[in-house]
């Protein structure tokens, strides 16, 4: 994919060539410095964010909406529709904040507006373009859940100029058909590459499935960017968390934890279920296919090569303070729905104590 090709490009031409690494330039804030002085300016967001936005740099709800945030921005982007005489959409251009009235009233944006309002302030303050400031938030976002991999930003982006198209952003109650036809078309993503970008559900929570429940996450460990939402996702469904019969919700193995249908379809379909089974248990692959898709996401519309590489601003990302994936108390292996005809399911221990409940997360304003 695109940022593993750049790093790996990058390093090759050093070898190669035998040209030293760039020298640094002081940033005006007498603190910094930076490869580029075009990224010496987000050192200054990064400060205001993490303190106003994500309450001193916590994996909280301001930063689990923020990292939703990216894919509704930037998967709204069809070359179908384009290729059809239509707009098309401008992909990560950060249209959703500057279009905000329109298109936060999509359906499957629904409840984004929250965490839209909060953004705009921190856009117009630093006077970036919305479509930097999504992905910038959404990486530092990442980068403050533990074991999140080093997060990638570029910046660079134009203003965007129309309003992204209805219609073009997944929702749970989707085919898996319809999902992957979706995701290729947005940005040539394959099957395997739509389960990556799934990774994200492994910090992230539902606010607008349920409405009975509000911040319900979809696995246990939602302050950790850890591998047990693979897991989980596995385990046989028993009861809803909340209300039955909600579009795009099916049962769930864990009290307190709601599972979205396409979730539930993506871990047992053949295309898809053997790469999701590939995570369990297996923080550096979700480590480094996450880092490789958020990059390939959020450059969707752009040419690389007109934007600039400013990920030495994105803080290092909180080490993993856990051990491996278990099953939760109360579940063994036979809860284990198998689905990958070509793999075993990775043999767990279960986590000793009660039967586990998941507690909601805390909306936090968002």
């Amino acid at each position: 994919m695109g940022f593993r090709w750049l790093f790996v490009s990058a390093i090759f031409a050093i070898l190669v060539q035998g040209t030293p690494l760039q020298r640094r330039i002081s940033c005006l804030d007498g603190k910094n410095s930076a490869s580029n002085i075009l990224c010496c300016p987000w050192y200054s967001v990064l400060d205001d964010i993490q303190q106003s936005l994500f309450s001193g740099g916590q994996c909280g709800a301001e930063a689990r909406e923020s990292l939703r945030l990216v894919f509704h921005d930037a998967i709204a982007i069809s070359p179908a529709l384009e290729a059809e005489g239509k707009f098309g959409g401008g992909g990560a251009d950060g249209s959703i904040i500057e279009f905000a009235s329109i298109e936060t009233n999509y359906h499957a944006n629904l409840g984004l507006d929250d965490i839209v309002e909060l953004q705009k302030p921190f856009v117009a303050k630093h006077l970036v373009t919305p479509g930097d400031f999504i992905a910038f938030a959404g990486a530092v976002a990442t980068s403050n859940c533990p074991g999140a991999p080093q997060m990638p930003f570029f910046a660079g982006r134009p203003l965007p100029t129309l309003p992204a198209p209805d219609g073009l952003v997944p929702e749970p109650f989707h085919s898996v058909d319809q999902i992957l036809a979706r995701v290729n078309d947005a940005g040539g993503f394959d099957a395997q590459e739509a389960v990556w970008l799934l990774s994200a559900h492994t910090v992230a929570a539902a606010n607008q499935v349920d409405p009975t429940k509000q911040g319900l996450p979809f696995d246990s460990t939602p302050g950790q960017f850890d591998t047990q939402f693979f897991v989980e996702t596995q385990l046989r469904g028993t009861s809803y968390p909340g209300s039955a019969n909600n579009q795009g919700e099916v049962e769930s193995p864990l009290a307190g934890e709601l599972r979205l249908q396409s979730d539930y379809l993506f871990a047992r379909d053949p295309r898809t279920a053997c790469e999701f089974q590939s995570f369990v248990d297996n923080q550096d692959v979700l480590q480094e296919n996450f880092q490789t898709i958020f990059a390939s996401l959020t450059t969707l519309g752009h040419s690389v090569d007109d934007l600039v590489d400013c990920s030495e601003v994105i803080p290092a990302s909180k080490p993993a303070n856990f051990g491996h994936a278990q099953l939760p108390a109360g579940k063994t292996m036979d809860d284990v729905e198998q689905a990958c005809a070509d793999t075993p399911f990775p043999t767990l221990d279960t986590a000793p104590g009660p039967a586990t409940s998941v507690a909601s997360v805390p909306t936090s304003g968002v």
